[in-house]
């Protein structure tokens, strides 16, 4: 029987695609990035994944995120990947945590899940912050996408180390927080040098998880996708750079 595999192994060898089995990597945020970052690395034979989402799908999601479909609306955006990642490559071990991260309870959960590589897909920025924080802690090796909203242009999209983006103002704030608190700016991220559009009004605080007030991006269809295609590739290399296939 053919194995659902058989080209990437063409690619990359038997031996490399056997490191990939053996590679655990933890994916916070199921949006319009993680989402593709999940898939990318179930498809490319990542042998285990934890998935990390606290959000239900919305309406909202259909233009961008592959978790979004009618049918999938009011469910938990973990409890659909997992679905469709069994669905895709059903010796893939997937966990999931319906929680919303922040700097009470990051860090107990990254030391207990015990991943090699972390995949950090979330919007909120002292979420963010706190999240690398404790991944660079606990020596996981972050990668981190940073704003792919409010733009349309898929060629100034890039590859960086978080100290040498520019023109993207989410890197611009991570870095000073990062800084602030001691931590790396050594981290792969993906970021865009377009100058990003206007947001929509900011929404009134909720008692909800973060306890405030919303902004609410434009998106499109395509530009989380290519963010959630460069951060895979980076992730993918790295990992078989770190077995010994380069």
């Amino acid at each position: 029987m053919e194995s659902p595999f058989s080209r990437t192994e063409i690619l990359l060898g038997s031996e490399a695609l056997d490191y990939l089995g053996q590679c655990h990597v933890v994916v916070a945020g199921l949006g319009g990035v993680g989402g593709y970052v999940a898939e990318n690395l179930a498809r490319a034979g990542v042998g285990r994944l934890t998935l990390i989402d606290h959000d239900r799908v919305g309406v909202s999601n259909l233009n961008r995120q592959l978790v979004a479909l009618h049918s999938t609306i009011g469910r938990m955006k973990v409890a659909v990947m997992r679905e469709r990642i069994a669905d895709i490559a059903p010796n893939c071990r997937v966990e999931v945590h319906e929680v919303f991260l922040d700097g009470r309870n990051v860090y107990p959960l990254l030391a207990e899940i015990g991943a090699d590589i972390l995949a950090d897909c979330i919007d909120a920025i002292a979420c963010k912050v706190e999240l690398i924080l404790a991944a660079q802690s606990l020596g996981l090796s972050v990668f981190s996408s940073m704003g792919a909203g409010n733009r349309l242009d898929p060629a100034q999209i890039r590859l960086a180390r978080l100290n040498q983006t520019e023109g993207c103002p989410l890197a611009r704030e991570v870095r000073a927080l990062l800084r602030k608190a001691g931590g790396s700016l050594d981290l792969w991220t993906v970021y865009s040098r377009e100058t990003p559009r206007p947001t929509a009004p900011a929404e009134a605080p909720t008692a909800g998880p973060g306890g405030r007030g919303k902004t609410i991006n434009g998106t499109i269809s395509y530009m989380p996708a290519f963010f959630g295609l460069w951060l895979s590739s980076a992730i993918l290399q790295h990992a078989l750079r770190s077995g010994g296939f380069s």
